[in-house]
C-alpha cells in the first residue's frame, strides 16, 4: 500500500509540476479555470503522502479519498474543455471580459490588473502540431490517473 501512496503522490505531483512549469519558463498563461485544475492535485499529494505514513487500512481509504479527489479534477478539466469548445459558458465570473467600471481614464488604468487574464474559451496547446489543449490532456491524464489508482487499489483489496 505504502508504494501505491507513493506512486500516487508522483503522479499528482508530476501533473502539479508540469502545470507551473509551463507557465513560469514557458511563460504561458493560466486562466481562472486551469488555476481551479490544480487543486484536486494539490489535494491528492496530501492525502497520498498521510496514505504513505498511516497504518495500512487507513491507507486504503485515504487513497479512495484521492480517487475522488482526482474524479472531481477530471470533472473541473471536463468543464474547462466544454467551456473551451464553446458548448457552455464559464461557471466562473473571472473568466468573463473585466468590468473595468466608470471614471477617469487614470481611474481605470489603475483598476487594470498587473497580469492580463487569459479567457477560459481560449485554450492552449502545449504540443505544436497535436490538437489536444492542456485541459484536454488534463482530463486525459486525470482519468488515466483514476484508473490506475482504482486496479492498484482493487489488486491489494484482493489479496489483502
Amino acid at each position: 500500500m505504502r508504494s501505491l501512496a507513493l506512486l500516487s503522490a508522483i503522479a499528482a505531483g508530476f501533473a502539479l509540476g508540469l502545470a507551473e512549469a509551463s507557465e513560469h519558463w514557458g511563460g504561458l498563461v493560466p486562466c481562472a479555470l486551469c488555476l481551479v485544475e490544480r487543486w484536486p492535485y494539490r489535494v491528492a499529494i496530501a492525502l497520498s503522502l498521510i496514505a504513505f505514513a498511516v497504518p495500512r487500512q487507513l491507507a486504503r481509504w485515504l487513497l479512495v479519498l484521492t480517487v475522488l479527489t482526482i474524479l472531481v479534477g477530471a470533472a473541473f478539466a471536463f468543464v474547462h474543455v466544454g467551456v473551451e469548445l464553446h458548448f457552455w459558458p464559464s461557471p466562473l465570473p473571472e473568466c468573463a471580459a473585466p468590468s473595468l467600471g466608470s471614471g477617469s481614464i487614470a481611474e481605470r488604468l489603475a483598476q487594470m490588473p498587473a497580469r492580463p487574464a487569459k479567457p477560459c474559451d481560449a485554450p492552449t496547446f502545449l504540443i505544436p502540431g497535436i490538437p489536444l489543449s492542456m485541459a484536454a490532456m488534463n482530463l486525459i491524464y486525470a482519468m488515466v490517473f483514476v484508473a490506475a489508482l482504482t486496479i492498484g487499489l482493487w489488486r491489494k483489496w484482493r489479496t489483502a
